[in-house]
């Protein structure tokens, strides 16, 4: 049996230390998009957002654009997981959403949650904005796209209409942001029974 490396715990610590200082810096990034949006991203302000130091920031990223980059990317894909896994929960469990029954109910909740937390709902439509001008970062954005097709495909196999949904959804919570009323659960939920209607 080989004779474990001395300094494989001092490895694993220091692997996992930079890990959280990574996570850290990239909230960080996003309550700065939030704040003074994309445009106020740099290494400074975000190693003073996170409470660590300058040389932090360059050390785990090599630019703003980095930074920007992992900040879309951990949003998005925080946000397709939270619709995957209520695509594939049991219609009958409380998913992800806490709710029970029909799943349009249950993303019609998970919606609603999401204006609870308006900054980082915010911060998002801000990163989307930087995609639309920036190629690159456009494959996550396809991504969070192909989680809400996946949904839709729950209701329907019409191409147009599992179009129309995806493109629905971030309108209906970007005109939520700018309503003085903000809709609720049962609001969302009537506008997903428009848009996935039960076929036959």
């Amino acid at each position: 049996m080989p004779e474990p490396i001395a300094n494989e715990p001092v490895i694993d610590g220091r692997r996992a230390k930079g890990e959280r200082r990574r996570r850290a810096l990239i909230e960080a990034t996003l309550r700065v998009v939030e704040r003074d949006g994309a445009a106020g991203v740099t290494h400074r302000t975000v190693a003073r957002e996170a409470e660590l130091p300058t040389a932090a920031a360059t050390y785990h990223f090599e630019s703003a654009d980095a930074l920007l980059t992992a900040a879309l990317t951990s949003a998005m894909e925080m946000d397709a997981e939270r619709v995957r896994q209520l695509t594939e929960a049991p219609v009958d469990g409380p998913g992800e959403a806490g709710a029970r029954g029909d799943k349009r109910r249950m993303l019609a909740r998970l919606m609603a949650g999401s204006l609870e937390d308006r900054g980082l709902l915010l911060a998002e439509f801000e990163l989307f904005l930087l995609a639309a001008r920036r190629p690159e970062l456009r494959p996550q954005t396809r991504r969070w796209y192909e989680s809400l097709a996946g949904f839709a495909r729950l209701y329907t196999r019409d191409p147009m209409r599992i179009k129309l949904f995806t493109r629905a959804y971030d309108g209906l919570l970007l005109q939520a942001l700018l309503a003085d009323d903000p809709p609720t659960a049962e609001d969302f939920e009537a506008a997903l029974w428009e848009l996935l209607p039960d076929e036959g």
